[in-house]
């Protein structure tokens, strides 16, 4: 499996399990990510985003995102979206 950064965690909102990330590429829902730092190591699909508070199914680099997070995550955490790699058959 291959990874590519796509944000960076701007916040954690403990009281909710909610991360707030700023991306740098594109994250839809159902993408399983990897959430790495110093003391974060967990991966988890994607299984809702919203922008303002409004659900979205997708969102591009540049833009403020919420998801629900299964662990803790901190501030200046790495997001990576894992890619299935096709076979070149």
């Amino acid at each position: 499996m291959k990874e590519e950064m796509v944000g960076v965690v701007r916040h954690y909102y403990s009281h909710l399990g909610v991360v707030g990330i700023i991306l740098k590429g594109e994250m839809k829902v159902g993408d399983k990510i990897h959430i790495k730092g110093h003391t974060s190591d967990f991966t988890q699909k994607v299984d809702s985003m919203e922008i303002g508070h409004h659900r979205v199914e997708s969102a591009k680099g540049g833009e403020d995102i919420g998801i629900k997070v299964a662990e803790h995550a901190r501030e200046h955490d790495e997001v990576y979206k894992i890619v299935e790699e096709k076979d070149a058959a």
